[in-house]
């Protein structure tokens, strides 16, 4: 049955680890700085993290998940590519089977953080806002040109986590709007976009992190959510889903605690349940609390919602 997750920070906090392991989670996972990516230090992370009674279920790095050199075709792209490969093989060695990417050379898009969720902060975003924005890298990328970048890098690192055993999970564009932004195409803003990536690379390498709060932002774009779920679980290709609720779909949303958005996050848990979903079930982001009261209480509020609507779905599926 699906399992719950939480991040923890690759520069060990034990006081943190404590902390997820008193909230009952199974899993954690981390991201981690380019100067952390050798063999010897990832070992060590997963180790701590695991002395905690925690199972660190994905890994991944910045500087490599979400490259502009590897989006764009930078002309160093081959360079971080290699970086990649071997992040993955030691992926591998140590045993952790998922790392994740997204096609977001400028990374999450937000227009502020003055967003309001029973009065607490949070995430805004205003499409008119952001499409105003200029150049981000000096010219206009055709959707095409991104695809056979994809595509590229999908060829070159197919092999990779094959022989090392990893799978890549791709997260969609935040937001998920069908206009480039900065110049850019957003890439997988539907669900249509994850069908075209996968046929590029099969299950056993690719998959996805099953975004609540992106699909519910572009729901035009990537329609039904419970139906998605089954969709893509009979394909095998769900490895990770972020929970998240937002206060309606584009042009305008704010982020929202999980059970202060427009969308009734119950009917979703059940569907994974439904289908047998085995990953993780992960925070995405949350309101912040006011000082002094902010630093776990978010993440401690969503994975109690989170677990009374598992066991709900676990006591009525049997």
């Amino acid at each position: 049955m699906p399992r719950l997750s939480v991040n923890v920070a690759s520069q060990i906090d034990r006081d943190q680890l404590a902390f997820a392991s008193q909230l009952g989670v199974e899993c954690g996972f981390t991201w981690v700085e380019e100067s952390q990516t050798g063999l010897e230090n990832l070992r060590s992370i997963k180790g701590a993290i695991e002395d905690h009674g925690l199972s660190l279920y994905m890994m991944s790095c910045m500087a490599y998940g979400k490259s502009k050199h590897i989006h764009l075709a930078l002309p160093d792209r081959d360079r971080v590519i290699e970086d990649y490969q071997r992040f993955v093989q030691h992926l591998g060695e140590i045993g952790v089977g998922v790392t994740t990417f997204t096609w977001e050379p400028d990374q999450v898009w937000t227009t502020s953080q003055d967003g309001s969720s029973r009065g607490a902060s949070a995430r805004y975003v205003d499409l008119d806002e952001l499409t105003s924005h200029g150049l981000t890298h000096g010219r206009t990328y055709g959707r095409e040109e991104l695809w056979d970048n994809f595509a590229y890098f999908m060829e070159k690192m197919i092999p990779v986590l094959r022989e090392s055993g990893v799978r890549l999970a791709l997260h969609p564009n935040d937001p998920p709007t069908v206009e480039s932004l900065g110049g850019v195409p957003c890439l997988i803003h539907g669900r249509t976009d994850y069908d075209r990536a996968f046929s590029l690379a099969p299950a056993d390498v690719l998959g996805m992190e099953f975004c609540c709060g992106c699909w519910l932002e572009g729901a035009p774009t990537f329609g039904d959510i419970p139906d998605g779920i089954r969709h893509f679980a009979a394909g095998d290709r769900l490895l990770i889903v972020h929970f998240r609720n937002v206060s309606a779909p584009l042009p305008e949303f704010t982020e929202t605690f999980l059970d202060n958005g427009f969308a009734d996050m119950y009917p979703f848990m059940r569907t994974f349940v439904e289908v047998g979903y085995q990953g993780t079930i992960t925070l995405d982001h949350t309101p912040r609390f006011p000082e002094p009261y902010d630093a776990g209480a978010g993440t401690g509020y969503a994975v109690g919602y989170m677990r009374a609507l598992l066991e709900r779905a676990r006591a009525e599926i049997g």
